[in-house]
């Protein structure tokens, strides 16, 4: 009896299909993100927890702005990037590229001001940092503006001031006055160097910013590589979704704060996140209407050019994410 227990679980071993970590050299990939925030979550937990590892993979992520990392996607530098935001705009401009996964549905932005600016028309005259021109941050940045009666344009000056935590550099240092932060760096602005928090972007409108994106000719080529990245990066969600604990202890490691503000972010951040990698077609409907406006195109890109969710749905099948 305890040979045939111990046959059966041999076999279940090697023919299980989700969980096994594979055997063999693990596979190099490069996947790049464009800032240091909650944003790129999933891909943190799936480094520190070992899904990558799991999928047979040596994942190295690097930090790379998000402009730069598309031209370094289509040369074939990269296997994948996780600032979609940027990648959609790129693919309506020609970039030979797919969107397969979204992460972040929401913006996490909060409008950061000095402390001695407390209102939107005393930031008239000022300067206001931003990781990308034209990136999402940047739009968040611009349309809250808006909101608040006051033109980008005119009313201040942009310039790129690096990514979320060294912009908050820049606040401290008045080199900037005006920043466009995301969690944590918005909480440690507020409490450690008081600054204004002037509004938040979470709750205006939708913004798909972060995912996983490939080129097309990836996407055909090494279909299956791809999935298993994909099948990491939807462990590391359900992991993030799952446990709070766990997800605030990768966040407090990978961007150097305390265990209390990690989790302030983890609270703050979660609803903004799709629990199975997928927006709802009213999302997307919505993110690319505002995208057409900012590109001046006469009309929304088809989703059908931007976006292909076939292989996260393959993925989710095979991980029983729902």
């Amino acid at each position: 009896m305890a040979i045939f227990v111990l046959i059966s679980l041999l076999i279940f071993t090697l023919f299980s299909p989700s969980e096994v970590r594979p055997q063999g050299p693990l596979q190099r990939v490069v996947i790049t993100y464009s800032s240091r925030s909650i944003a790129s979550i999933d891909l943190y937990i799936a480094q520190e927890r070992g899904f990558f590892r799991e999928e047979g993979l040596e994942a190295q992520l690097v930090q790379v702005r998000a402009t730069a990392a598309i031209a370094a996607l289509v040369s074939g530098e990269v296997h994948a990037l996780g600032s979609i935001g940027s990648a959609v705009r790129a693919i309506q401009r020609g970039a030979p590229a797919k969107v397969l996964a979204v992460s972040l549905r929401r913006p996490l932005f909060w409008l950061v001001s000095r402390p001695e600016l407390k209102s939107f028309s005393e930031l008239k005259g000022k300067i206001m940092g931003t990781t990308t021109l034209g990136g999402s941050q940047h739009t968040a940045g611009i349309r809250l503006l808006r909101k608040a009666g006051l033109d980008p344009d005119k009313d201040v000056t942009v310039i790129l001031a690096g990514d979320v935590p060294t912009q908050l550099q820049a606040l401290v240092s008045s080199s900037i006055q005006v920043g466009i932060l995301s969690p944590p760096t918005v909480i440690v602005a507020r409490d450690k160097f008081k600054m204004n928090v002037l509004a938040s972007a979470m709750d205006e409108f939708t913004s798909l910013q972060n995912g996983l994106a490939v080129t097309e000719r990836n996407l055909q080529e090494q279909r299956q590589l791809i999935k298993r990245i994909l099948r990491a990066r939807a462990k590391g969600s359900r992991y993030f979704h799952q446990n709070e604990r766990g997800a605030s202890e990768v966040l407090a490691k990978y961007l150097a704060v305390d265990l209390p503000t990690a989790l302030e972010t983890y609270r703050l951040s979660r609803p903004a996140f799709t629990a199975d990698g997928i927006p709802a077609d009213e999302e997307i409907r919505e993110h690319l209407k505002m995208d057409a406006q900012i590109l001046g195109l006469a009309a929304p890109a088809p989703t059908s050019k931007i976006f292909d969710f076939s292989l996260q749905r393959e993925a989710n099948r095979e991980l029983g994410v729902k």
